[in-house]
């Protein structure tokens, strides 16, 4: 046993033994048990003075940006309106055939036509003048920031972890500090999307330039070129399809604050058209909506891929020239004729009463069903991870009573299980087992802060070393010191408990795509939909089907979460070099061999980075599911945004971030370990 396995032995015995100890005598524990209020530090009341005095010594400048920023907006929701529809749909349409051919051509051709025929045109216009307005705003400033970041390392190890939290803050508390100093408004969408939006273009910008080969520069400084020439034309167009992929993750994250700034913009966007619809519990007609996001979501990020992918020239004048002239001869035409000004209602068409009467029906007629899932899920997985099995098992729920006798029957069985392992030379996984039967008796919320502290920063040590132990102490005292820690382990338990059955069944699917075509052709659009559709919209069947309530919180969360653990798993299975399939092959492999011994191994990297992922959209997805009654982070957030509580919002927004941090940093410390036991490299981003 080496020496670094001996320390980590020695480690986990202890956290095994503390917690142990911690949850059998935590009446004798006092402030290492529950966290004592009196050490709670009151920094709302102070952060909103704060606020409350940068408000009043600059809100003339905040307004004033706000009334310079309304101009652009409303040129291009203006010149949008001008352009009549039938145009639009061409100027679509050959965009989409430059970038990457018929395909995308006909895919957006038709989004664009179900805009129209679904009755959400202007709406969609609208949404799309922001989009055009905040995209450029997000791309200068981060490629300012980015060129910044590359040019000094001081300057770079500054911005990164700064991204970090600008990234894993969720969006709601963005919209807080945004809405007191520009209030109600258009300019707020903008402002929201723009910082919601540059921090992809920071890291593609600071990643493209750093990336740029050394020869190239070489090459570039023989030839005399002067250190302004060298950045513009020589790293720059090196670094171009970074660059560009850069410009596609701000385009996306600029549209999915759509809805998001629609709650304080309050204009006639498609966003409002969700929002509203949404709190009528329109379940149809927000679907209807939802899909025209998630319609322009999928053909902007095509296009600006296609064209991020490309490496042959640009259309030619003459082509610009003959589109722009057909766009301005359909405008003249109507004035004349107002069909192609404004869709006609005969060809419009509503399907959204025939969603709702399909969806009552299926509630109706599957109830008992639906509400057995709902039970058995809750009261046998839900409800023992959060308050453990001492207060769940009851007569009401399992049918018996959590006895003494019983309680040391599961104490013996855990204590046989870890006996063994531990015999067996699996060490680690006995104390593991040990903790996590301890957490899964007494519950996350009922197991002591210390304990639970402890098993974190253990963690962090185990797998990130000291600066990430460091690092997770310093999140969780921050928790503790705020007041909020009890929401965190609430968010905590719901988030794990989604990331659990997301990545699980991602993975299955991930694998079934991989192997399969066919299966990959029909995952593929659903996942993309979901990933580029509303959160909220998410949100609205499970809120109709199964009521509001934790479970419903779950089953939304998951579905939104599930996404990247399909999309990771099967990029890394089908980008395992086909040297080693090949060679697995010749020497005689199963194709259950082939997956198990070969490509899980060697698409591991990218699996993990999958589970990175499943955490960030999950946790991103808390404050959304915060509206159908969770008690964690996210509803502080929701109620600091209706309160206008800018303290108790951030607060919270930054505690989530925190978490959403520690967790990155674990699943990556993971990754790398398990990476460099089996001599694999990092994984690719798909």
């Amino acid at each position: 046993m080496s020496d670094s396995d001996r320390r980590s032995l020695i480690l986990w015995a202890g956290v095994a033994l503390f917690t142990a100890l911690a949850v059998s005598f935590d009446s004798l524990l006092g402030a290492l048990d529950d966290y004592p209020d009196a050490l709670v530090l009151p920094v709302t009341g102070p952060m909103n003075a704060a606020m409350q005095w940068f408000i009043g010594a600059f809100g003339w400048l905040f307004r004033g940006i706000a009334w310079l920023f309304d101009w652009p907006i409303l040129a291009a929701r203006t010149v949008l309106a001008a352009i009549p529809w039938p145009a639009m749909i061409l100027l679509g349409v050959w965009l989409a055939w430059r970038a990457s051919g018929p395909g995308l051509a006909i895919f957006t051709g038709l989004s664009l036509i179900y805009m129209a025929m679904i009755g959400y045109w202007a709406e969609s216009m609208n949404s799309l003048a922001l989009v055009l307005i905040s995209v450029p705003l997000a791309v200068g400033i981060g490629f300012a920031v980015g060129a910044w970041g590359f040019r000094s390392e001081r300057a770079r190890r500054a911005i990164m972890p700064t991204l970090d939290l600008l990234q894993t803050i969720p969006a709601f508390a963005y919209l807080l500090p945004i809405l007191l100093l520009f209030g109600f408004g258009t300019t707020v969408g903008l402002v929201a999307s723009v910082l919601f939006a540059f921090p992809p273009m920071v890291r593609n910008t600071i990643i493209g330039l750093r990336a740029v080969p050394p020869e190239v520069v070489e090459a570039g400084l023989m030839s005399g070129a002067r250190p302004r020439q060298l950045f513009w034309q020589v790293r720059v167009p090196t670094a171009r399809r970074q660059l560009l992929l850069g410009v596609n993750q701000a385009t996306m994250a600029s549209l999915s604050m759509v809805i998001i700034a629609a709650i304080i913009g309050g204009t006639n966007d498609i966003g409002w058209e969700v929002l509203s619809t949404m709190r009528r519990a329109e379940f149809g007609e927000s679907l209807l909506a939802g899909l025209v996001i998630a319609l322009i979501a999928m053909a902007l990020d095509r296009i600006t891929a296609g064209f991020a992918n490309q490496t042959g020239t640009s259309a030619s004048r003459a082509a610009w020239a003959l589109i722009l002239g057909a766009i301005v001869a359909a405008s003249a035409l109507a004035a004349v004729f107002p069909v192609l000004h404004q869709v006609p209602e005969g060809m419009q068409i509503n399907p959204a009463p025939a969603i709702n009467a399909s969806l009552d029906w299926a509630y109706t007629e599957f109830r008992v069903q639906l509400e057995a899932i709902k039970t058995a899920a809750f009261f046998y997985v839900m409800l023992p991870i959060k308050i453990g099995l001492t207060q769940a098992i009851s007569p009401f729920s399992w049918g018996f009573a959590l006895t003494p006798t019983i309680t040391a029957w599961m104490a013996a069985i855990l204590l046989v299980a870890a006996t063994i392992l531990f015999v067996s030379g699996r060490r680690m996984g006995a104390f593991a087992l040990i903790i996590v039967g301890l957490l899964l008796y007494h519950g996350l919320t009922g197991t002591p802060w210390l304990a639970l502290a402890l098993i974190i920063v253990a963690l962090a040590w185990q797998v990130g070393g000291r600066g990430l132990a460091i690092g997770a102490g310093l999140g969780i005292a921050f928790l503790l010191v705020t007041g909020i820690w009890e929401p965190s382990v609430v968010s905590l338990y719901l988030c794990g408990v989604a990331v659990i059955v997301s990545f699980g069944f991602g993975a299955l699917i991930g694998i079934a795509a991989s192997e399969n075509r066919t299966v990959s052709a029909i995952v593929r659009p659903v996942i993309d939909t979901l990933q580029t559709m509303p959160l909220f919209v998410i949100l609205i069947p499970f809120v109709m089907i199964f009521r509001i309530g934790e479970f419903t919180a779950l089953l939304a969360i998951v579905t939104y979460a599930i996404v990247p653990a399909v999309r990771y798993t099967e990029h890394g299975l089908r980008n395992v070099p086909e040297t080693v399939v090949e060679a697995a092959t010749a020497i005689g492999a199963t194709r259950l061999q082939l997956l198990w011994h070969v490509k899980l191994p060697m698409a591991l990297p990218s699996i993990l980075l999958g589970l990175n992922q499943t955490i960030m959209f999950a946790i991103s997805m808390l404050v959304i599911t915060a509206l159908v009654g969770t008690d964690d982070l996210g509803q502080q957030i929701y109620i600091g945004l209706s309160d206008g509580d800018f303290g108790v919002g951030m607060i919270a927004g930054i505690g989530m971030a925190i978490i959403a941090m520690i967790a990155d940093r674990i699943t990556q410390g993971i990754s790398r370990n398990m990476q460099a036991r089996l001599g694999l490299k990092g994984a690719t981003i798909p």
